[in-house]
């Protein structure tokens, strides 16, 4: 009765022991500069728990999540550019890029609830519309992986281009103010953290109710079997399609925060390298688990932060090299090593059991042993 009892109650255990770590231990032991990086990394984190239900989950290995994470970052970029310009006012670049008029498609988002509402329904549509086109016609495996990647550099360089619109290659920065707060107030930049971090994880815990519904049960059916599930009656195209919408989403509101915390957001911040990086980020933490994308996303953040102070010119040799260990040491990440020391306790458990009956007169000893077996077969219901 105990293990599974454990079993069910090892996430939970380790989303209390984050939120504690998150949201008790780094404010009080970390520099504002080290939890601004935190924030970054709380960011990235929001887009890797929609990239474990998208890959981990549905088996959809998606390389273009910079996409959506740019469509975010940019959206709430320019409401913030135009609330720092004023009522009417014109952002600085365009002034010095452009002939200083404010585009048409710019001027919505003048408006804090409809930028809001911009970072929450485009990447939806996008992600739906992109989903129809691709699961209707059951592409998948590499053929959807290289072109949802094709997309995100697409997207990139759409944005070097623009510069009067954009700001191409410089992206979009120096931002003054985030819904009436300002930005280089210390206190405002620790009450961004606690949105990051909060966000993060609210969305642990409604990924964690969402894989114990009917729909976290067949996406775990389509990816193992997809054929098998499309003969019982249901689509498989539509159980993927809401799980990439719903990554999709997730990416969008960790790129939208991410720009009030880092202060700039650039195409190099939304391309191919920034998409393979989140994935990286799930494939360490383990991307089936439910802790194991954010966890690996705040890794990755880390290690990158650190290997490049220590070694400036060869820190992503070391970067590079770690996880490739890591991959090729525990292929299911690091919440690989929780099933090892959950197998240990079984093992150990069992082998105590054994032990015990040792003592048992021979009738007894199957009576018992049949009796253990179905107290577990019931706990497992």
């Amino acid at each position: 009765m105990r293990l599974p009892t454990l079993k069910h109650a090892y996430p939970y255990v380790g989303w209390l022991l984050l939120a504690v770590a998150l949201l008790v231990l780094a404010p009080a032991v970390l520099s504002d500069f080290r939890l601004g990086l935190l924030a970054k990394y709380c960011c990235y984190a929001i887009a890797a728990v929609g990239i474990g239900l998208a890959w981990g989950r549905g088996g959809m290995l998606v390389l273009g999540q910079g996409l959506y994470f740019g469509i975010g970052a940019y959206a709430m970029a320019m409401h913030l550019k135009l609330a720092d310009a004023g009522p009417g006012g014109v952002p600085d670049f365009m002034a010095l890029y452009g002939d200083a008029t404010v585009p048409g498609w710019w001027e919505p988002l003048r408006n804090g609830g409809l930028a809001l509402v911009v970072i929450l329904v485009l990447p939806a549509l996008v992600a739906g519309l992109l989903g129809l086109a691709v699961f209707k016609r059951r592409i998948k495996g590499a053929y959807f992986a290289i072109l949802s990647q094709a997309l995100a550099a697409a997207f990139a360089i759409l944005l070097v281009g623009q510069v009067k619109t954009t700001g191409g290659a410089n992206g979009l920065n120096n931002f003054q103010g985030f819904f009436g707060f300002a930005l280089f107030d210390p206190a405002n930049k620790r009450m961004l953290y606690f949105i990051a971090a909060g966000i993060l994880l609210v969305s642990i815990l409604a990924m964690a109710w969402l894989y114990r519904t009917r729909f976290g049960e067949l996406l775990v059916a389509v990816r193992d079997g997809e054929e098998r599930v499309r003969f019982l009656g249901t689509d498989p195209a539509n159980v993927k399609l809401a799980a990439y919408v719903i990554a999709a989403v997730l990416a969008s509101i960790g790129g939208a925060l991410f720009v009030p915390i880092a202060g700039i957001v650039s195409p190099d911040d939304v391309g191919v390298v920034a998409s393979i990086g989140l994935l990286a980020g799930v494939a360490l933490g383990g991307r089936a688990s439910l802790l194991g994308p954010a966890v690996g996303a705040l890794l990755i953040g880390y290690a990158e932060t650190s290997l490049s102070e220590a070694f400036p010119g060869s820190w992503s040799y070391f970067q590079g090299a770690l996880f490739v260990l890591v991959i090729l040491l525990l292929p299911g990440g690091l919440a690989q090593l929780l099933g090892l020391v959950r197998r240990a306790n079984v093992h150990r458990g069992n082998s105590v059991g054994d032990h015990l009956l040792r003592g048992v007169p021979r009738g007894e000893q199957g009576e018992t042993e049949v009796t253990r077996s179905a107290s577990e077969e019931a706990a497992a219901r």
